[in-house]
């Protein structure tokens, strides 16, 4: 038992293992995507209109093919689920996102929150939490929100 105890503890205290710059870019695009996908799952449902919204985000940040932003879709609703908190993501994107980087992601979120023309108070305290994460000032976050409104589609019910 103390054996094990001593591997837990060291393993925090030994540096990560060096990322290939493949690597990075791949956490960094993981990252982005799981911070969009926690919008939906702070409502509970993923409709078209916010899968939509998460596509055009993601296609627009990253020069990724069809397949692979649906592979990146995947893993980041898979990796969704066994997030338990945000600051492993927005700390990569911390390090490797400019400030307009990250308020375009903000952004991006208030437009995946857009998308189906219900703002949900979960989806509103999971932006707020994460653009805090981020380091978006309350005015950055304000504008992001404000841009995103003014570019939502309106919401068109399946028929």
């Amino acid at each position: 038992m103390l054996r094990t105890l001593k591997d837990l503890f060291d393993s925090f205290t030994q540096p990560a293992p060096a990322q290939s710059p493949a690597e990075r870019v791949h956490a960094v695009q993981l990252a982005a995507a799981v911070l969009l996908v926690e919008v939906v799952r702070a409502e509970g449902t993923m409709d078209e209109a916010e899968r939509k919204a998460m596509v055009s985000a993601l296609r627009s940040k990253f020069a990724l093919a069809d397949d692979e932003l649906e592979r990146l879709l995947e893993l980041a609703v898979t990796t969704s689920k066994s997030a338990y908190d945000y600051q492993r993501f927005t700390s990569s994107l911390n390090e490797h996102f400019t400030q307009d980087q990250k308020i375009q992601l903000v952004e991006a979120m208030w437009q995946v929150a857009y998308a189906d023309a219900h703002i949900d108070a979960n989806e509103n305290h999971t932006i707020s939490k994460v653009a805090g994460l981020l380091h978006v000032t309350h005015g950055e976050y304000i504008a992001a929100k404000m841009r995103a409104k003014e570019t939502a589609q309106p919401f068109q019910p399946p028929r």
